[in-house]
C-alpha cells in the first residue's frame, strides 16, 4: 500500500490550544496515523509526523497550514529556531511503494495549494527544489521572515509558487522531499553561546566538519544551558554516535561537558541500534540479534 510521510514545523511550542488544533486538523482523517507530536517552548517549534495515502497526506497538510496560518502571527513570534513561516516547512517522505520522484511530484502539488488556496509563498527544497541553491534549507531559510520581508522581492529570491511578498503574518513556507533525516539536539552544561557555535560550526558539513550533518548552536536560557542543535540528513554515513562523539571532542576543548541529548520527532530503528552496538562494545552483532526485528522477521515470512 502507498504511504507518504510528512513531517511539517510549526512556529509555535508555547500554546497549547493552538498545537491542538494543528494536531486536530490532521487527525480528522481517521485513515492517516499520527506517529508523533513534539513541542519545544524554547524553540516554540512544534514538528508534527503522520502518514498514510499520498493524497490523504497533503489535503492533511493543507488543513494544517491553515490553521497555522489563521493563529500564528510571526511579527510577534519569538523563538530559538530559525523560521521563515507559520508553518515553517513541510518535507514529504517517500515509504511504502511510493518513489522519490512520485514524491516530489506531490511536493509541487502541496507547494501549488498552500499558494492559491492560502496566499502563502513556498520554496521548494532537497529533492524538490529546482536550482541547485534551494536544495540547503538553510539557504532557503536564510535571514528568517524579518530578512524575507524585503528579501523576498530580489530575483534570486523569488519563490516558486505564490505571490513575490510574504504573507504578512503566516511568511512563507519550505516543501521539500527528501530521505529519513534525524533531528538530534546535544546540550551542554555551559550558557556561554558562543561555545556551542564554535561547536556547532566543527561539526557541520558546510563548515567542513562531518559530511551529511546540518549544525546550529543556541542558547538555551530557561536551562541554564547551551545547545548544538543537529539534522543528520544521511545517518547510514554518518551515524548518530559520530556526531555525538566529535562534539565531546570538541567541547572538551573548552572545559564543557555534555549534559544531555534529544531526539526530536522519530528515527528509524536502524539508527539507534547501530549506536547502541557502538556504545556497548559488541562484537559481530548484527540487528537479527534484536528480539523485536527477529519476531517480526518471522511473522512476515508465516505471512502474519
Amino acid at each position: 500500500m502507498e504511504t507518504l510521510l510528512c513531517i511539517p514545523n510549526f512556529s509555535e511550542g508555547q500554546r497549547d490550544d493552538v498545537i491542538a488544533a494543528i494536531v486536530s486538523a490532521i487527525t480528522q482523517d481517521a485513515s492517516l496515523t499520527l506517529l508523533d507530536q513534539a513541542s519545544d517552548s524554547e524553540h516554540n517549534r512544534t514538528v508534527v509526523t503522520f502518514a498514510g495515502a499520498p493524497q490523504a497526506v497533503v489535503d492533511a497538510a493543507v488543513r494544517s497550514a491553515r490553521i497555522a496560518r489563521e493563529t500564528i502571527d510571526l511579527t510577534s513570534h519569538r523563538g530559538k529556531h530559525p523560521r521563515m513561516g507559520a508553518t515553517d516547512v513541510i518535507p514529504l517522505v517517500p515509504l511504502e511503494d511510493v518513489s522519490m520522484q512520485q514524491c516530489i511530484d506531490l511536493a509541487k502539488q502541496l507547494g501549488r495549494r498552500l499558494a492559491s488556496e492560502l496566499d502563502i509563498p513556498v520554496y521548494l527544497y532537497e529533492e524538490a527544489a529546482t536550482t541547485p541553491q534551494r536544495r540547503n534549507l538553510a539557504a532557503v531559510r536564510r535571514g528568517e521572515f524579518e530578512e524575507l520581508l524585503e528579501g523576498i522581492k530580489e530575483e534570486s529570491r523569488r519563490p516558486d509558487f505564490g505571490p513575490q511578498r510574504l504573507h504578512p503574518t503566516a511568511g512563507a513556507t519550505a516543501v521539500g522531499a527528501r530521505r529519513p533525516l534525524i533531528a538530534y539536539n546535544v546540550n551542554l552544561h555551559s550558557t556561554d553561546v558562543t561555545i556551542a557555535r564554535r561547536i556547532a560550526r566543527a561539526v557541520r558539513a558546510s563548515s567542513g566538519g562531518l559530511a551529511y550533518v546540518k549544525a546550529m548552536g543556541l542558547a538555551l536560557p530557561e536551562r541554564g544551558q547551551v545547545q548544538v542543535s543537529m539534522n543528520l540528513t544521511n545517518y547510514m554515513k554518518t551515524p548518530i554516535y559520530r556526531a555525538l562523539e566529535l562534539i565531546r571532542l570538541e567541547a572538551a576543548r573548552y572545559g564543557v561537558t555534555v549534559a544531555s541529548t534529544e531526539l526530536v520527532g522519530l528515527a528509524p530503528q536502524a539508527a539507534l541500534i547501530e549506536s547502541a552496538a557502538y556504545y556497548l562494545g559488541l562484537e559481530d552483532f548484527s540487528s537479527d540479534q534484536v528480539l523485536e526485528q527477529r519476531l517480526q522477521q518471522r511473522r512476515e515470512e508465516s505471512g502474519g
